[in-house]
């Protein structure tokens, strides 16, 4: 597995996770959960891809890590102003 497939994996798990978490109160175990709960997952697929922890693959997973925490997040906001226009 190349490491643009790898980090896009990461992104799209990530996508939901940041829209559940946007949804708990900030540093909340729920917060915490979604935020942390992707980890084991990245693991896993860095191992199975064959790329391991190489140091070059660090400043590629963990953005894409955070970009699909702060999209997800930003994909609630969305919705929610949606939702909102839709019932005025």
């Amino acid at each position: 597995m190349s490491i643009e497939v790898l980090a896009l994996i990461v992104f799209l798990i990530n996508l939901p996770c940041g829209f559940f978490r946007a949804k708990s109160e900030k540093m909340s175990k729920a917060w915490f959960f979604w935020v942390h709960a992707p980890i084991p997952f990245v693991i896993a697929l860095r191992l199975l891809s064959g790329l391991g922890f190489k140091l070059y693959t660090f400043p590629i997973v963990i953005t894409a890590y955070f970009l699909g925490q702060f999209l997800g997040g930003r994909l609630l906001k969305i919705l929610s102003s949606r939702r909102s226009e839709e019932l005025h």
